[in-house]
């Protein structure tokens, strides 16, 4: 028999390819052929490779979820910064001067206005609005949104509030009106202006305004005003400064309150002035006795009243008083410097809110008559109707029991 490894070399008659197949047994054929090991830094490689891409897939993970919460948190942040607020009914909120976004934040939370103070806050520097805020006194609808709310307080449309002065108070008078004025802040001037140097208006402020602010808007206004009738008066006037004019304003001021007779009330003081005759106005008796606080409503005036000399009381003294007795308004102002082309000097009540005017004493005594006698007949009703009254109230019959 023939040597089996000659059998395996290639011969001229046999190519190379052909090879004898040897076979094996069934244990060697079962058993697993070792392979040729990789080196070992292409296995390194291979796992390095393998734990980058983990990595990056990590990475691209975490940014997807982190931009979906992001887009969820500002999707529900201007969901509630546009939705209706928590507020069931329209209120006011005060935010002061010098206040924070923080603090602003804090206060319409506190006060119901806002669900979340930080997503105010959020949605403020979202629309760059956080520095355009103004102090204020607010006006908040009912389930306003935070979008509207900061709006509102851009615009600087607070509530304002108004104190009214109406023509013929005095300074006291004035004074108090304004500290009553809840409204306003600080305290009431130590020093009074002088009388008649306020002027008769109406005044909006917002919340917080100092008083001596109005103050000094009412003395600066009534200056103007005075200033500017004074040069347009008439050139004739037997008034020899300013503070005269202011004064016989005044007595107008006090004297009536219909606009269609003031210039012929001021033509009456105008012509006594040029006959050198005493006045004879009761409201300077009023503020002679009992000075800018005013008479108590329920008191008359008394003849005892009348022969009371006081520097003020122009039944008791010549030409006009030392100063004004009220704050005139510009009716009054207007009056005094272009009076009615008239010769009246006197004038009564007509017992109807109004004044007839006389050229005589005889014509002025029957005026007064008439009015007095008016005057007894409106006290004779009231007195009857009483009367009546109480009657009935007598003789109602009593319900048996």
């Amino acid at each position: 028999m023939s040597d089996s490894s000659a059998d395996n070399n290639a011969t001229p008659d046999r190519p190379a390819q052909q090879r004898v197949i040897v076979p094996k047994t069934a244990s060697e054929a079962l058993r697993p052929e070792a392979g040729t090991p990789p080196p070992g830094r292409a296995r390194r490689s291979r796992r390095s490779r393998s734990q980058i891409v983990v990595f990056m897939n990590f990475v691209l993970s975490a940014i997807i979820l982190l931009t979906l919460g992001a887009g969820l948190a500002v999707w529900f942040g201007k969901q509630e910064f546009e939705a209706a607020g928590p507020k069931a009914t329209t209120d006011t909120v005060l935010i002061r001067p010098n206040s924070g976004t923080a603090e602003i934040a804090n206060t319409l939370e506190r006060q119901g206005f806002i669900s979340d103070a930080r997503i105010f806050r959020l949605g403020l520097r979202a629309h760059r609005s956080d520095a355009q805020l103004k102090a204020g006194e607010y006006e908040i609808k009912a389930r306003a949104s935070m979008h509207e709310i900061m709006e509102l307080l851009k615009s600087g449309r607070s509530v304002q509030h108004a104190v009214t002065i109406p023509e013929g108070l005095t300074v006291d008078q004035v004074f108090a009106r304004i500290a009553a004025t809840e409204e306003l802040s600080g305290e009431m001037p130590a020093e009074i202006p002088v009388e008649g140097s306020l002027a008769a208006d109406t005044l909006r402020f917002t919340r917080g305004t100092a008083r001596q602010d109005i103050i000094d808007k009412l003395i600066a206004d009534q200056k103007e005003l005075v200033e500017s009738i004074w040069e347009r008066r008439q050139p004739d006037l037997p008034i020899k400064d300013i503070n005269e004019f202011v004064t016989l304003a005044s007595i107008v001021e006090k004297e009536t309150g219909r606009a269609d007779e003031r210039s012929r009330v001021a033509a009456v003081f105008i012509n006594r002035l040029r006959k050198n005759m005493r006045l004879q106005s009761d409201p300077t008796i009023i503020y002679g006795i009992f000075g800018g606080k005013g008479k108590p409503s329920d008191r008359p005036i008394y003849r005892s009243d009348i022969d009371t000399p006081t520097p003020y009381n122009t039944y008791a003294i010549n030409g006009l008083p030392p100063g004004p007795i009220a704050n005139p308004g510009r009716a009054a102002l207007e009056a005094v410097a272009n009076p009615s082309k008239t010769n009246d000097l006197y004038f009564v009540a007509d017992g109807s809110g109004g004044h007839v005017f006389a050229l005589t004493l005889n014509e002025h005594n029957e005026n007064v008559a008439r009015l007095r006698a008016l005057e007894r007949k409106q006290r004779e009703a009231a007195e009857k109707a009483a009367r009546e009254a109480a009657g009935q109230g007598t003789t109602a019959p009593v319900q048996a029991q």
